[in-house]
């Protein structure tokens, strides 16, 4: 506990440093904080209209979650979805979650993970539901093009979405956040797209707490987490496999209703996302620069709406 403590103390303060560094949650013109009502809190989310928004054409919808302790604007620096949104004309949303310390130290309820709103049993599911609700009165959004990812803590809360609003996100694409989710039972098949560093000491690659981590939670290892969407998603094994460099693809095709499951294991790689500009925190690991998270997972969604 006493490392635990003390590892805590170390991030809070890279964090801060980090959050003084990005205190602002708008990156161009088109980026807006919106706040809304749930659950008795005032919940915020960051939204960013690409500059080709058409309102006559539906659009897809991304939610980009942060870290563990990140906020909105720490995760917009580090998976700069929006030049490419503006290119490929999708929104993308960037909630905030919950804490104790205003827009700084949040955490999402992913189900046995983290922190203050799983102890505070925060309905996260809900809030994103009513993220889109609250957008679909201003914006045309596609229904069958609404997709979600995030860092870990954030992946993580992706692969809840995934579990328990099934009939609403077609895909998900969790950089370093497995399914930690005990009661997952998707009620409609969700395609999965995941990248996770066989050296990540925040979340590891085969489970169990990690040297670094900042919690006492055994996390669900990245081989039960694909298993458990390849009998979901009803996918054929074994997978297409690709190596190249630092990294090994497994794909697997043929699944229910068109989805498919993929797998980016990046050999070595620790707690970062891939293609990124730099580490996730000030003292973060370094990421791979031989694939783009960003850019993949967004190829993956876009060929992987809702039937």
């Amino acid at each position: 506990m006493k490392r635990i403590g003390f590892a805590l103390v170390i991030l809070t303060l890279s964090l801060l440093a980090c959050a003084r560094t990005f205190n602002s949650t708008s990156n161009s013109s088109a980026d807006t904080t919106h706040t809304l009502t749930f659950g008795g809190l005032q919940r915020t989310y960051v939204l960013h209209i690409p500059s080709s928004y058409n309102a006559n054409q539906p659009a897809p919808l991304v939610f980009d979650f942060h870290g563990g302790l990140g906020n909105a604007s720490t995760q917009m620096r580090t998976s700069n979805f929006e030049p490419l949104a503006d290119e490929k004309d999708f929104i993308v949303v960037y909630p905030n979650g919950t804490g104790l310390l205003g827009d700084k130290l949040l955490t999402w309820n992913g189900g046995t993970c983290c922190g203050y709103a799983v102890k505070n049993n925060i309905n996260d599911v809900g809030f994103v539901r009513a993220i889109i609700a609250d957008l679909e009165s201003s914006y045309k959004i596609d229904a069958k093009r609404i997709f979600a990812t995030g860092l870990s803590n954030g992946g993580i809360m992706s692969q809840r979405l995934a579990c328990d609003a099934s009939d609403v996100f077609a895909a998900i694409g969790p950089v370093s956040g497995t399914l930690n989710d005990p009661e997952c039972q998707p009620k409609e098949p969700v395609s999965v797209i995941e990248f996770h560093g066989t050296a990540d000491q925040h979340l590891p690659y085969d489970g169990g707490v990690g040297d670094k981590s900042l919690t006492d939670v055994s996390f669900v290892s990245v081989k039960d987490t694909i298993d458990a969407w390849l009998k979901f998603d009803q996918c054929p094994t074994p997978p297409q496999t690709n190596t190249f460099a630092d990294i090994q693809h497994d794909t697997y095709s043929n699944c229910a209703d068109g989805t498919a499951v993929e797998l980016y294991t990046i050999v070595g790689g620790g707690y970062a996302w891939p293609g990124g500009n730099g580490p996730a925190w000030p003292g973060g690991d370094p990421p791979t620069q031989t694939i783009s998270a960003t850019k993949l997972m967004w190829d993956f969604f876009a060929a992987h709406p809702k039937p």
